[in-house]
C-alpha cells in the first residue's frame, strides 16, 4: 500500500479550513461588537441581563432594577417557545418515521435510524430551552449546606451559558450516538445456528469445493456407492438417506466477497439445482418478487424468463453493495468462456449469507451459458441430526474418501465469521471516528469549564471571601461537568437505542460488548479528568484581584 496525495484536494481542503475559520472569526467579532466597552474591559463576553432586558423591552439605561429584570424574564420567555416548538416538531417527525417503519411504508433501518437522529436533535433543543429557562431550580433560592448544596450550585452554573453547555452536550451526544449505533451492526458468525434454514448458514454445517467435478449424486445410494461413501465409520454410515448434500455447478472466477480488495470483473458463478431452489434456504433482504409464491420463495425468480434476454441472478446484499456496487434490478455484464458478453440481472439480495463470494443462477441457464463446466464442484452439507458434535470429524472422513477429487470441506459458521471479521474491522474504523468526536467533545467540555471559571472568577472570589474553601469549589465544578457529561452520554445512548431498535430486537436484547463499555467508560474518565484540570486551574488562579474589581 502506498500514499496517493494529489495537490488539488490538499489545496481545496486547506482553503476550506481557512474559509471556515474566517467565517467563525467574523461571526465572533459581530457578537463582540454588540457588547459595551465596560463589559469587554470587565472580561464579560456574554450580554448582560440588563442589556437583554433593554433590547427586549425597548428601555433606556436609566430604567430601574425591576424593569431590567422584567425585560430579562421576557427575553427568556421569548426564547423558550422557539426551542420547545423545534423540539416538538422534531419529535413528531421522529414518531412519524417510527410509525411508517412499523407499517412497512419505509425501511426499518432507515425509519428507526432517522427517528433516532431526529430524537437527538429534538432533545438538544429541549435541553437548550430548559437551560435558558434556568433549569429545575428556576426562581428558587439555593439553601442548604455540605457537598450537595455545592453540587446544586454547580448544576445552576450550567445555566449561566446555555449555548456553551448545549454545544458540549451535542458533541458528546453525537459521538456517543455513532459509537452505540455502529456497535449494533457487529456480527459474530460463531453464534449462527446450523439448524435454522433462514440463518446466514442456511442450516448447513459444512461447505465444500472440489478440484475435479463430481458427476455422481451423493444423496442417492448409487451415488454414494460410486463415490465410496457407503463404508462405515465406527459402525455407522458416513452418509445416509435424508442427509442433504446439495450440489452446485461452479464456474471459477473472481471472489465477489469483502475478502477481495478489488472489484471483480468475472465473479464466481454457481448453478443452483431445482431441488435447492425449492428448499427455501437462507433469508432475503430485497427482491423483485411479484407473485405470492415468489415473495414466499424468491429463489423461484432464477427460473423466471425476462423479456430483455438477461439472465436472472441472486447475490448477497453485502457483496452487491460494497464490492460490486450494484442493487436489486441492476445489470452486470460478464464474458463467457468463448468471449461473448452476457447480461446478468440481479433479481434478489440475500441477507448476510455464506454465499458472499459467488453469484447464483439457475442450473439450466448455467448449462446453456457455460457448457464447458461439467459436473458439480461446490457443495453444501446439511447438519446431521444427532451427529452435530462430530461435524468436524465427518468433514475429515469426507475429505479422505473424496481425496481423488480434491475435496476440501470447511465449517459454514467459520466461513461466515471470516466475512464478519472484515465487516467488524470497517465498523471499528467508524467507531474510532466516533471516539475522536468524543475526544473533541471532552476537550470542548474542558475548554468551556475553563472559560466559565475565568469569567466567574469574581464570583469564586466572593465565595472564597465569605468562607467557602477549595473543596467546595472542586465539588461545584465537578458537579457542573458531570451534568453536561452525563446529559451527553444519556442523550446519545438513548437516541442510538431507538435508531437500532430493529437490530436490538433481532439479537434478543444483546448489544453491549466489552469494547463498547470500555469506550464509554474511557469517555467518562476523560470528562472527569477535564473537570479536575478545570478545578486545578480555578484553585490556583489569584482570586484577590478579581474581588477588588467586584
Amino acid at each position: 500500500m502506498a500514499l496517493h496525495a494529489e495537490l488539488v484536494p490538499l489545496l481545496a481542503g486547506g482553503a476550506g479550513g481557512v474559509l471556515a475559520a474566517l467565517i467563525f472569526v467574523v461571526w465572533s467579532l459581530r457578537a463582540l461588537a454588540r457588547r459595551s466597552a465596560r463589559s469587554l474591559l470587565a472580561g464579560t463576553t456574554e450580554p448582560t441581563a440588563k442589556g437583554k432586558g433593554q433590547k427586549a423591552a425597548g428601555k433606556s439605561e436609566g430604567d430601574d432594577r425591576v424593569s431590567v429584570l422584567s425585560g430579562a424574564n421576557r427575553s427568556r420567555l421569548a426564547a423558550l417557545p422557539g426551542s420547545v416548538i423545534a423540539a416538538a416538531v422534531l419529535s413528531v417527525l421522529g414518531v412519524g418515521l417510527v410509525v411508517g417503519a412499523a407499517l412497512g411504508k419505509v425501511s426499518q433501518v432507515g425509519g428507526f435510524f432517522g427517528a433516532g437522529t431526529l430524537c437527538l436533535a429534538g432533545l438538544l433543543c429541549f435541553q437548550l430551552a430548559w437551560l435558558r429557562g434556568g433549569g429545575a431550580g428556576r426562581g428558587r433560592v439555593l439553601a442548604g449546606r455540605g457537598w450537595w448544596a455545592m453540587a446544586r450550585l454547580g448544576f445552576r452554573g450550567a445555566t449561566s451559558r446555555p449555548g456553551r453547555s448545549v454545544l458540549c452536550i451535542a458533541l458528546i451526544a453525537a459521538a456517543t450516538f455513532i459509537i452505540v449505533a455502529v456497535e449494533a451492526f457487529r456480527r459474530d458468525g460463531q453464534q449462527e445456528t446450523t439448524v435454522n434454514h433462514q440463518s446466514g448458514t442456511g442450516g448447513y454445517a459444512l461447505f465444500a469445493e472440489t478440484l475435479l467435478p463430481l458427476t455422481h449424486n451423493p444423496e442417492t445410494a448409487e451415488g454414494r456407492e460410486a463415490l465410496n461413501l457407503t463404508a462405515t465409520n465406527g459402525g455407522a454410515e458416513m452418509l445416509k438417506d435424508g442427509d442433504a448434500f446439495t450440489r452446485f455447478r461452479l464456474r471459477p472466477g473472481d471472489d465477489a466477497s469483502c475478502l477481495n480488495l478489488y472489484r471483480p470483473q468475472n465473479p464466481r458463478i454457481l448453478g443452483a439445482t431445482d431441488a435447492f431452489i425449492h428448499s427455501q434456504r437462507f433469508s432475503f433482504l430485497n427482491s423483485m418478487a411479484e407473485t405470492p409464491a415468489e415473495k414466499e420463495n424468491p429463489w423461484l425468480l432464477l427460473n423466471k424468463e425476462s423479456g430483455d434476454q438477461s439472465v436472472p441472478i441472486i447475490a448477497d446484499a453485502n457483496s452487491l453493495a460494497y464490492v460490486l456496487h450494484l442493487k436489486v434490478g441492476d445489470e452486470l455484464t460478464i464474458t463467457d468462456d468463448g468471449g461473448r458478453r452476457i447480461r446478468l440481472r440481479v433479481v434478489a439480495a440475500l441477507a448476510d449469507s455464506l454465499l458472499q463470494s459467488e453469484l447464483i443462477m439457475a442450473e439450466r441457464h448455467f448449462v446453456r451459458l457455460f457448457p464447458q463446466q461439467e459436473g458439480y464442484r461446490f457443495f453444501l452439507l446439511d447438519a446431521w441430526a444427532g451427529r452435530g458434535e462430530a461435524v468436524a470429524e465427518m468433514a475429515g472422513h469426507l475429505e479422505d474418501r473424496l481425496s481423488d477429487y480434491g475435496f476440501d470441506a470447511q465449517s459454514t459458521a467459520e466461513r461466515l465469521a471470516s466475512f464478519h471479521r472484515v465487516e467488524n474491522t470497517y465498523l471499528s474504523t467508524f467507531q474510532l471516528l466516533g471516539a475522536l468526536g468524543m475526544a473533541l467533545g471532552t476537550l470542548g467540555l474542558a475548554a468551556v469549564l475553563l472559560r466559565n471559571v475565568f469569567e466567574r472568577r469574581r464570583e469564586l472570589a466572593l465565595l472564597r471571601a465569605v468562607g467557602y474553601g477549595r473543596a467546595d469549589f472542586a465539588v461545584m465544578i465537578l458537579a457542573e461537568n458531570a451534568l453536561l457529561l452525563g446529559a451527553g452520554l444519556l442523550t446519545g445512548s438513548s437516541c442510538a437505542l431507538l435508531a437500532i431498535a430493529p437490530a436490538y430486537a433481532a439479537r434478543g436484547g444483546q448489544l453491549i460488548s466489552l469494547s463498547l463499555a470500555i469506550m464509554l467508560l474511557a469517555v467518562l474518565a476523560a470528562g472527569l479528568l477535564a473537570s479536575l484540570l478545570a478545578t486545578w486551574a480555578a484553585l490556583r488562579a489569584p482570586l484577590l484581584p478579581s474581588l477588588r474589581t467586584e
